[in-house]
């Protein structure tokens, strides 16, 4: 008997992502600290594609002057031509798409994902993407990736929930007390590309800035008093989501959504919010498989 289908699934996806990695130069603009980068770097870790890194000065971000888009993670990739790619979650979904179908160019599948300016309620200009939870497979493909539908649906969902909640309990969880935020900022000082005075600068005025800050996105989250009730619920709501007789979300191997949610959550650890939320929840089993498998 051959491989079960969850193996022969598994060695398809494995294939399908070798085979690009030599033709596919990628560097990632970042900082290393920010959520959405950390989940860009989840997924190409996990997926083995080899990728520079360009750490991005937060303060002067001359690093990224070349771009019109002002924001991290930027990534430029090279399948042929040279490529920007922008938006995590877009960054994630074209790649994937890449990696599972040959049939289109990188230029072809990025331009599935059109920027779309919006105005939110408060007048601010922003831009969205259109897609962007999506990957533009024909039916065979879809069908090797999503077996069922529901898959598909769930993947998608829980993507959009920590682009959309997850994310923002971070910041006030990491900056709730002025002992934490002095705490996260010499953490970012430290991981991030600063100069001695401007690190100095950037550690205790951005402490005392974010500490506010956080405050005022509890209020714009409409968070509780006490934040680390609303991270510790959200997390356990993963964990459920997940269920006992899934080792991930994606059944034996990470799904999309896995690989989200450990990206965001990672940017805690080595900080007391990371600590308490692996005692007052029940995330480490899921955490740690996590880990090893990116590892892998």
């Amino acid at each position: 008997a051959g491989p079960c289908p969850a193996a022969r699934q598994r060695l398809r996806e494995h294939s399908a992502a070798e085979l690009p990695a030599g033709s596919l130069q990628l560097t990632l603009y970042q900082y290393k600290t920010c959520p959405f980068c950390s989940k860009v770097r989840a997924f190409l870790d996990y997926h083995g594609l080899p990728y520079e890194i360009v750490e991005v000065n937060p303060i002067m971000r001359k690093e990224i002057k070349f771009s019109s888009y002002r924001k991290v993670p930027i990534l430029l990739a090279n399948a042929g031509s040279p490529l920007q790619l922008n938006d995590s979650s877009v960054i994630i979904s074209a790649i994937k798409t890449y990696l599972v179908s040959r049939r289109n160019s990188l230029e072809e599948i990025v331009s599935f994902y059109p920027p779309v300016k919006t105005v939110t309620e408060k007048g601010k200009e922003v831009v969205e993407y259109e897609n962007k939870y999506w990957l533009m497979l024909d039916e065979k493909e879809t069908k090797r990736v999503y077996p069922v539908k529901e898959v598909r649906v769930e993947e998608m969902k829980w993507r959009k929930w920590a682009d959309d909640w997850l994310v923002h309990l971070i910041s006030p969880n990491v900056y709730r007390t002025p002992k934490e935020a002095l705490a996260s900022f010499d953490y970012i000082v430290r991981e991030g590309k600063f100069g001695t005075l401007e690190g100095l600068f950037a550690k205790y005025v951005g402490a005392v800035a974010m500490f506010f800050v956080s405050k005022r996105l509890k209020k714009r989250h409409q968070l509780r008093d006490d934040v680390r009730e609303d991270l510790y619920e959200a997390v356990n709501e993963w964990v459920k989501a997940v269920g006992k007789n899934r080792l991930f979300m994606g059944g034996n191997q990470p799904n999309l959504a896995d690989l989200a949610v450990y990206g965001v959550l990672r940017v805690m650890e080595g900080l007391e919010a990371f600590d308490d939320m692996m005692a007052h929840t029940n995330i480490q089993p899921w955490y740690q498989r996590m880990e090893e498998v990116i590892e892998k």
